[in-house]
């Protein structure tokens, strides 16, 4: 029995051999589709312009091709990106997204998700503002808010143009005057949270708040004075 197994060795191995080479071959020429979320880049944004609308950060892109190509084929090696060099303002559409995405030509698309994206090119504007302060509580019985102020009284917002326009002041957190019986002056941030604007450097305020005697709760203390 072992004779016959060793009879013809060479011929036997070279079968053995050329049956590997043929399904190594079949196994890479089948075909598989995979799928990949892809990071989508935004090139060459103009000089003194902004994107002022909302652009998908990842396209879903799935990919068919013999399966040779597409197991050496890393989530890294997958770019997509739209150049916005020279666009005016305004609302540009990139359609066929596929044909952006760098991969070997033997590999095909087969979806992609979104197959376009939209992008809004708006203008970067600044302007001045006031500063509005935010009060929360009331004074000690007795005393009353004489004035609040803020310094600086205005501040520089900026960004997209058509949002800009719409910004006619900004809030400070909350003061709290629960309870109070003096002036005092504090540094409070001020919260501002603009979706395609922001606050350009100035993140805080001075705010100084007198505080005095209220002489209308004096007077309706005094002895004899009629009660509501």
């Amino acid at each position: 029995m072992f004779g016959s197994l060793t009879q013809n060795w060479v011929a036997k191995l070279l079968s053995i051999i050329f049956a590997l080479i043929l399904w190594f071959f079949v196994m890479g020429e089948q075909r598989l589709e995979v799928g990949y979320a892809v990071p989508l880049e935004l090139k060459n944004i103009p000089q003194g312009m902004m994107v002022a609308n909302e652009v998908p950060s990842l396209i879903d892109v799935r990919i068919s091709g013999p399966r040779t190509l597409l197991v050496n084929l890393s989530p890294a090696d997958i770019s997509l990106s739209v150049d916005l060099k020279d666009l005016q303002p305004g609302l540009t559409s990139f359609k066929r997204l596929e044909e952006r995405l760098n991969i070997p030509s033997a590999l095909k698309v087969t979806r992609l998700s979104p197959s376009f994206v939209d992008v809004k090119l708006e203008r970067i504007l600044e302007k001045k503002v006031p500063v509005e302060v935010a009060l929360a509580g009331s004074p000690a019985p007795g005393f009353k808010v004489a004035t609040v102020k803020a310094l600086p009284e205005e501040v520089p917002v900026q960004g997209a143009e058509s949002e800009l326009k719409n910004v006619n002041e900004v809030m400070t957190e909350p003061v709290d005057l629960e309870g109070v019986k003096q002036s005092f002056t504090l540094i409070v941030p001020i919260n501002y949270r603009g979706k395609y604007t922001s606050l350009k450097d100035q993140k805080t305020v001075e705010v100084g708040v007198a505080v005095g005697p209220d002489p209308q709760a004096a007077k309706e203390n005094e002895p004899g004075s009629p009660k509501e």
